[in-house]
């Protein structure tokens, strides 16, 4: 799914970044402009931030899964379908934010003390084709790059919402 050359500590710097990073592309926009998408049919920042809520959910999930357990077997959700079932989409973007950062904060001190060898930590998931062997440092990867694929789209959408 996503694959970089960038190391553990790095991910942890971009996980740790994310959250003022959004608060700062989207400093000073009304909550009209928040929910407003940049084009008919496209996600206005409300529901990227859902969108990202519910892979940190899911993946993050899995993550406190891997730490807890040994050798977990599960079955894979799609952080697409699961934000759906949530009120991520409704929610007031501060607030949403907010639970946001607050999750992430709790990620990275459950992630910062680990020793090296724990983010090899694996789990046999399941999905609609053949099982998968997934790590703690796969998790902590999708989330980072995921997360990073999205600053560009969000500036852009940011630029339009403002006119």
């Amino acid at each position: 799914m996503y694959e970089s050359s960038l190391t553990t500590h790095q991910l942890l710097d971009l996980l740790a970044a994310a959250p003022g990073r959004l608060l700062a592309l989207t400093e000073g926009l009304t909550p009209a402009q928040l929910r407003t998408p940049p084009q008919p049919g496209e996600w206005s920042l409300t529901e990227v931030l859902a969108q990202l809520r519910a892979c940190a959910d899911v993946w993050g999930g899995y993550i406190d899964t891997l730490l807890t357990q040994d050798a977990p077997t599960f079955r894979a959700v799609n952080p697409t379908t699961y934000m759906k079932q949530t009120d991520y989409p409704r929610l007031e973007f501060h607030l949403s934010l907010q639970a946001f950062t607050t999750q992430r904060e709790a990620l990275l001190r459950a992630l910062h003390p680990l020793p090296p060898e724990a983010y090899s930590r694996s789990a046999t998931v399941i999905t609609a084709g053949k099982p998968f062997q997934r790590t703690v440092h796969t998790y902590i990867e999708w989330l980072a790059v995921h997360e990073r694929s999205h600053f560009k789209p969000i500036a852009r959408i940011v630029d339009t919402v403002r006119g």
